[in-house]
């Protein structure tokens, strides 16, 4: 794989001025050193589980969720379970802002809201040594460091014993966590999906535990549940329900959404970071910034049979 150990190795050296070539030979040897005759490199695009996929259900359209158990293993059980439960059906999207969040799950103080247990926060973890990830952009405004890992948007950060450190997922667009009260460990059902700009000050207090890679347009057409100041509330029946959710292991396999995305281990990847950081087109008369944005770089999808 094409995940540098960012233990040993920074490219974003803001003392160094490189061109494009020289960039994507260095990139060509770091994968050389660091994948050897790993085979998942020259794979663009990654093919979903099932049993890591969720079909999201609403009025206007159907969406795709990926869970992240290998992140927060504890939140994509739980999560898992009441979809499986049916839990989330028929529940509606009560908090909905716009540039932030929509916000669904069963009535606060219900029966259905207190049978379910609360979750110790998953919002981070260790690193060591061996652990690897593509990096994306260094002494980002939230975090040290940058990347992906597994297509997930995160922060990195080392600690002063250069073989460990700490990894949390980021608040981009398409991001679902769960909501939570005060106290730290009191997720239990209620879920958000980011809506607007990456809300990143809530990296690393919040558990992420998936992302949308289907249907963000249905989600972005979620009906919002605060009113301009002055104008008419929202009427809680206008709220958008859920239809259905299913993990799509359950799904018929005739209604299944088989859905890949790309790869962000792969060569092809760490050369389209290069060359958006680069913005060597003919369109950049007055060069920007060589800054690039993890909640900026947009994880393609696609539709397979």
């Amino acid at each position: 794989m094409i995940a540098f150990n960012l233990h040993t190795l920074k490219i974003d050296n803001p003392a160094m001025t490189v061109s494009l070539k020289s960039i994507m030979t260095l990139t060509t040897l770091f994968f050389i050193n660091a994948c050897g005759a790993d085979n998942s490199a020259d794979s663009v695009w990654r093919a979903l589980p099932l049993k890591d996929t969720v079909l999201l259900t609403l009025p206007h359209g159907k969406v795709v969720i990926e869970l992240a158990p290998q992140f927060s293993p504890k939140h994509v059980a739980q999560f898992s379970q009441l979809t499986q439960q049916g839990f989330y059906d028929q529940t509606s999207f009560y908090r909905v802002i716009d540039g932030f969040v929509a916000q669904a799950g069963p009535k606060d103080g219900s029966k259905e809201d207190r049978s379910v247990p609360l979750l110790a926060m998953e919002s981070e973890w260790q690193t060591d040594k061996k652990w690897t990830y593509t990096p994306v952009q260094a002494n980002d405004l939230f975090a040290e460091q940058t990347g992906f890992k597994d297509s997930f948007a995160l922060g990195y950060q080392a600690s002063k014993d250069s073989n460990f450190g700490k990894a949390w997922l980021t608040h981009c667009p398409g991001t679902v966590a769960m909501a939570r009260n005060n106290e730290v460990d009191s997720a239990s059902s209620h879920f958000y999906v980011v809506i607007g700009q990456a809300p990143r000050y809530l990296d690393g207090i919040m558990t992420i535990f998936g992302r949308v890679v289907y249907g963000m347009q249905h989600i972005q057409a979620i009906q919002r549940t605060e009113a301009v100041e002055g104008d008419y509330a929202v009427d809680h029946r206008d709220y958008t329900k859920i239809v259905t959710m299913q993990l799509m292991s359950d799904v018929a396999k005739a209604d299944r959404i088989h859905i890949e995305v790309e790869n962000t281990e792969s060569t092809k990847f760490a050369e389209r970071l290069v060359k958006r950081k680069a913005r060597e087109g003919a369109f950049f008369y007055k060069k920007p910034p060589p800054v690039l944005d993890v909640c900026q770089i947009p994880i393609r999808s696609r539709r397979v049979k």
